[in-house]
């Protein structure tokens, strides 16, 4: 399908030929028929990627300030690699569109496939022929609206929920700063509610446009409209000042707090400097209001994503509901839109729209549309009758895994966030000897741009396909934590090496499913390779210490010692069914280590946190973990959330016989003895990303044995498990892999 991708990096758009996405349990597949260009909004993001570095780090010093303390404590050339994999990232284009549903998820129950709906949402309700969009972000279009109406829904919210920012009564008057596409939206349902209503744009036509769809009065003039609102208001100002404008000065604040009543309220919806003159606020007592969007629900994840509606009794206008009424309003003609769309152009030829829209050719735009073709095949149809037909050829008999025996490494990847992109995928891409044959996401954008980048020979957004490829013998899993043990069982089951980021798996009852799919399959002469993101034992420095370590014969006293950094409460890696914790989603990380370092098993946890209040300091986010290992060796691991991000993050130190060992970061490594130190640098900080995806490999080839084995895999990953358990009953917990 097609779909206007931009890299934020280069600044360069596309229209992308990218896979149809797959139809999640919470979402509904929609055949696009309209999307509209946010001419504003959409300008400044391309513009924004066009810039250079230098300009990018202009225009977010917040960004760079991370930069800069992030450099200090990992190294400059780990941090830039990772701040251009972060930039170099596709930004699918457009947030409001209107079609058809082809395919409903399993739970969502207010669509079904025929209907027709309004979308919304960057990220969502893009510029594509086929979009997947959350059942809280869409809506039901009426009979008598058009697609094309319907596609400004996002629009249309944003001015509605800036409307109710006001706190508007019947037949108060309000004044609008800027007459595009939401000071229109704005003027017209203003009217539609009772208000009175005067403008102010210096576009004649859009001027001329707001007197025809119903304002009272329309100003090209900053000084006329200053004095049309004094004598359209008898003297007393406008109730209320709505900014629809885009603007890097304080000039729109401060005539809106010169033309704005005593207690008046103005409403910031578009963008412009908030630094008004404070002695003719303080003189009137304005209320200046930053409008969110469409309202309550917007970046919420459990209200977009996972379909939790804020009850009616408590939030009467959420994103949704707010949507619903702009629909209705425009299907009653109380709010025009058909006369706002000033262009129509097919989808195929939206890069020369928007290289005339950025050179000022071809205008002036108001509401430029998008159309998609008519051939409205069932995708949803198509894909399930090409998955099966996939499976009848290719299906994977666990019993005969002779894929696994292959010389030839092709490899497929499952995922590909932030932390995959930034780390893993380029580690991967300069590996040797090996086949990069499929990557999946679940975004079409993502997994075309991400694919294309590291020289994948193939795409798609249905993991299935992947499985079902006897071509690909190792899968790599960097999917979000709770789709770890699923894919995980799921590539064993297919008769795949599997390589899964941390953690293994959020619960207990996974790890048993895991190991119930692992175990019959180890008799084989050659079995499956499975293996944990476990990093830090490849690190150059770990290794180092190992070696320093390898004839001794007394246990050891370790120390490791980690500075988090605070997430807050709301955060996915604190939540039961996504990230399970970050004792089990990071702390594994710890306690694997302890296990190299020992080489030897947990057998025993205790572990205490902080009794605060649970707020400003999360007390699961800090806590102190003791661990007594099989060889009689302790561990301590320091895990806080509450020092200073500029801190070093992490330190580990070592005492036995005599000697003492310091692990600095993974840039320094001390060895202290006899009362000398010997010192091992590396330029940058060492997380062993590379050597882990390379040994994965090697093993798989027959050319090293497990660095990491499943032994030590289940074990670390019931260790968490038994650390949360004494987290919460105060007392020591035991270990015993005959349980799972």
């Amino acid at each position: 399908m097609k779909q206007i991708i931009q890299n934020y990096r280069t600044g360069k758009l596309d229209l992308a030929e990218v896979p149809v996405p797959v139809c999640s349990s919470n979402k509904i597949l929609v055949k696009n028929m309209a999307s509209l260009i946010s001419i504003g909004t959409e300008r400044s993001i391309i513009e924004l990627g066009q810039k250079s570095l230098l300009g990018k780090a202009k225009a977010r010093p917040d960004l760079v300030k991370r930069f800069l303390e992030k450099a200090r404590k990992e190294g400059i050339l780990k941090t830039f690699n990772e701040a251009l994999g972060r930039l170099d990232n596709p930004t699918p284009l457009g947030y409001s569109s209107a079609g058809v549903v082809i395919e409903a998820g399993n739970n969502v129950h207010k669509f079904s496939p025929g209907d027709r709906v309004a979308c919304i949402g960057a990220g969502y309700a893009a510029h594509a022929e086929y979009i997947t969009v959350p059942e809280n972000l869409c809506c039901k279009i009426p009979d008598d609206l058009s697609f094309e109406e319907a596609s400004f829904g996002m629009l249309g919210i944003i001015a509605l929920h800036g409307i109710r920012c006001a706190r508007l009564t019947f037949g108060e008057s309000v004044a609008v700063i800027g007459l595009g596409l939401l000071g229109l939206l704005s003027v017209q349902i203003l009217k539609a509610y009772g208000c009175k209503v005067a403008g102010m744009d210096i576009d004649p036509s859009k001027v001329e446009l707001a007197k025809t769809l119903g304002a009272d009065l329309a100003f090209t003039s900053i000084e006329e409209f200053k004095n049309g609102t004094e004598r359209f208001t008898n003297g007393y100002g406008a109730d209320a000042v709505i900014i629809t404008a885009a603007a890097k000065s304080d000039a729109p604040v401060n005539t809106a707090v010169e033309i704005a009543r005593y207690g008046g309220r103005i409403v910031l919806v578009g963008v412009a400097d908030i630094h008004p003159q404070r002695n003719e606020m303080w003189h009137k007592e304005v209320e200046i209001i930053v409008s969110k969007a469409g309202g309550p629900g917007t970046f919420d994840p459990f209200y977009e994503n996972k379909g939790i509606d804020y009850p009616i009794g408590y939030i009467r206008w959420t994103e949704n509901r707010n949507l619903e009424e702009f629909l209705s309003l425009a299907a009653e003609k109380k709010v025009n839109v058909r006369d706002l769309i000033s262009h129509k152009f097919p989808i195929e030829q939206a890069k020369t729209v928007y290289g005339d829209m950025l050179e000022g050719r071809g205008g002036p735009y108001t509401g430029v549309v998008l159309e998609y073709p008519e051939d409205n095949k069932d995708v949803g149809l198509v894909r399930l009758v090409e998955l099966v037909k996939t499976n009848k050829t290719n299906k994977t008999n666990p019993t005969n895994r002779t894929n696994l025996t292959n010389k030839t490494i092709s490899v497929g990847v499952i995922g590909a966030g932030l932390f995959g992109k930034a780390l893993l995928l380029p580690a991967l891409k300069n590996i040797k000897d090996i086949n990069l044959h499929t990557l999946s996401t679940s975004s079409s954008a993502n997994t075309y741009h991400t694919a294309k980048k590291y020289g994948f020979e193939n795409c798609t957004t249905d993991y299935n396909e992947l499985l079902c490829n006897e071509e690909i013998n190792s899968v790599i899993a960097l999917t979000p934590h709770s789709l770890h043990a699923k894919m995980v069982k799921e590539a064993l089951k297919a008769g795949k090496h599997v390589f899964v980021e941390k953690p293994l798996c959020i619960n207990e009852e996974e790890l048993k499913e895991i190991t119930d799919v692992y175990l019959p399959l180890t008799p084989y002469p050659l079995p499956p390779v499975l293996m944990v993101g476990y990093n830090r034992r490849f690190s150059p420095h770990a290794i180092k210490v190992k070696e320093y370590l390898e004839n001794r014969q007394e246990p050891l006293v370790i120390t490791y010692r980690i500075n988090a950094g605070f997430v807050p409460a709301g955060h996915w890696v604190h939540s039961g069914e996504e990230g399970g914790s970050r004792i089990i989603g990071e702390v594994c990380h710890f306690v694997d280590m302890l296990q190299f370092l020992t080489k030897s098993n947990p057998v025993r946890v205790y572990a205490e946190r902080i009794s605060g209040t649970n707020r400003t300091a999360l007390n699961s986010d800090n806590v102190i973990i003791t661990i007594k290992f099989e060889d009689g060796s302790v561990g301590n691991i320091i895990y806080s959330a509450s020092g200073d991000k500029a801190y070093s993050r992490e330190q580990i130190e070592i005492f036995s016989e005599g000697k003492t060992i310091v692990i600095k970061d993974y840039k320094e490594t001390n060895f202290h003895s006899s009362g000398r130190k010997k010192t091992f640098k590396t330029m940058n900080q060492e997380m062993g990303y590379r050597e882990e995806l390379q040994h994965f490999f090697d093993v798989i080839r027959g050319k090293s044995g497990m660095n990491l084995s499943p032994e030590e895999i289940f074990c670390s990953t019931l260790t968490v498990f038994r650390i949360n358990d004494s987290l919460f009953s105060g007392e020591p917990r035991s270990l015993s892999m005959n349980n799972v």
